[in-house]
Parts: structure tokens; C-alpha cells; sequence
């Protein structure tokens, strides 16, 4: 094992033998940590190419690929300013569809955003979908008096209630009515989303902007939130729930990990 160990004393040869056999063992264990430590790391750049793939479709990827900004909202504003006297609903209606069209283009960049703002962006939304409807729509809602000062992930609220107005309230030809609940429960958020829709008129259930959600809620709060989807004869049924108290795994933590 070791040149001219013959002539070793027994006691130095034992040691040598137990230094010989721990570097084996070293290097054996250390492949192994290698190949786990391997696996880990290529299971979240999985996670993060899927996050960035299901976001970029949340965030109307051909406006902004097609549209600059400035653009966009400079003509929004000259749009506000020449109907501002003569037709003030409609100036109202661009400037709210300049807040939300500003906040999906800006604000979802970030990996978390208050909860706050995407109830605020949530409410913008009803309110240029209410003028639809004149007063035939009956809406009622409910949201919370205080956040806790909680963040979630940009855009996981919107599709709900853009798909109660999509495949509810537009499908109906009389008396259309929405109910949106959203509550909070010691750093829990509880959502639920209620429409009309017409008898005998199959739903798709989801359609590609619930089916993004879904895969985001999975990758972003595992084991951390309840999504359940009810459809009857003349009526959709959405709750959702998330636990905000645990932090999110972001998009910007994934790639910290990746790069140690």
C-alpha cells in the first residue's frame, strides 16, 4: 500500500490504513453529494424556465413585443385628453385601462408584488368590464379592509375574474350577476369567484390563462394553496386559497440558488 511500509511500526501502519481508507471513503461520498447536488440544481432551472415561460403568457406578450410603451401610453393619454369634455365615461374608461395596462407591463416584472395592488388592479379590471353592461350586470364584492402588508405573486387573482365576466356574464342574455369574495384569514388568502352562466352551455373549463395559473400556483406555492373549480347547470364556481405567510419561491431565489 505504501513504499517501504514493512518496516513500519504496527501503529503507523494502522493509521496509514485508516487514513488510506478514509480518503476512499471521502471521495465515494463526495460523488455521490456531486450527482444529488447536480440533480438539485438542474430540478430548479427546470422550475425557473417554466416560471418564466407561464409568466411571459400572463403578461400579454404580444402587446408589448408589438407596442412600445411610450407609445401605447402617450396615445392613451391623447386619447384621455380629447375625450376628457366631450364623452368624460369614455375618458374615464382609458384612463383606467391605462392603470391596468401599466401595471401588467411594469409591475409583473417584479417576482412578488402587495397583495394590495393586485386587489387594486382586480378592481380597475371590474370596473372597465362593468361599463359593458350598463346597469343589466349584477355584481357584488367583497374585498378586505387591511393586507397585512402581504406580497403574492403578480397576475394569480385577474384570471379568475376575467373568466367569470368570459364565460359568465357574456354568455348570458339576461340578467348576467357575479359574486367575487376575497378575504383574508391570518396571512391566508381566500377567493371566491361566483357567476351565472346559461343552462344547457358547456364551459371550457380554465382555458389557457387558468391552466397558466395552475402551473404557477404549483411551482410557486407547493403544498401551499387549494384551487378548486365547480361547474353546474347555471352557475361556475371558483375558490382558491393560498397561504401568503410562507414566502413564495420566487423566480430571483431560484436563480440565487443556481448560481451558488
Amino acid at each position: 500500500m505504501f513504499p517501504g511500509i514493512s518496516n513500519t511500526p504496527l501503529n503507523i501502519k494502522i493509521y496509514l490504513a485508516f487514513i488510506s481508507g478514509l480518503r476512499g471513503s471521502i471521495t465515494i461520498g463526495g460523488l455521490a453529494a456531486s450527482i444529488k447536488l447536480m440533480k438539485y440544481f438542474y430540478h430548479k432551472q427546470q422550475q425557473t424556465l417554466m416560471l418564466e415561460q407561464e409568466k411571459t403568457k400572463a403578461e400579454l406578450q404580444s402587446l408589448k413585443a408589438q407596442l412600445h410603451p411610450h407609445f401605447l401610453f402617450n396615445t392613451l393619454n391623447n386619447i384621455y385628453s380629447h375625450t376628457q369634455e366631450k364623452a368624460p365615461e369614455a375618458a374615464n374608461m382609458v384612463i383606467g385601462l391605462s392603470t391596468l395596462l401599466r401595471y401588467i407591463l411594469y409591475s409583473c416584472n417584479a417576482p412578488l408584488v402587495p397583495l394590495q395592488q393586485e386587489t387594486n388592479m382586480m378592481l380597475e379590471y371590474i370596473e372597465l368590464e362593468k361599463k359593458r353592461y350598463d346597469n343589466q350586470l349584477e355584481i357584488s364584492i367583497q374585498v378586505p379592509d387591511h393586507y397585512e402588508n402581504l406580497m403574492i405573486a403578480p397576475l394569480l387573482i385577474l384570471p379568475f375574474v376575467e373568466n367569470c365576466f368570459k364565460h359568465g356574464t357574456s354568455g348570458m342574455l339576461d340578467k348576467p350577476w357575479i359574486s367575487i369574495d376575497l378575504r383574508m384569514s391570518e396571512g391566508t388568502l381566500k377567493l371566491k369567484c361566483i357567476n351565472g352562466k346559461a343552462r344547457n352551455i358547456k364551459t371550457q373549463i380554465g382555458g389557457i390563462g387558468i391552466e397558466n395559473v395552475r402551473k404557477r400556483l404549483v411551482l410557486l406555492y407547493p403544498k401551499r394553496h387549494q384551487l378548486s373549480i365547480i361547474e353546474e347547470d347555471e352557475i361556475y364556481i371558483v375558490n382558491l386559497q393560498i397561504d401568503l405567510n410562507t414566502k413564495a419561491a420566487t423566480t430571483n431565489e431560484i436563480h440565487e440558488v443556481a448560481s451558488i
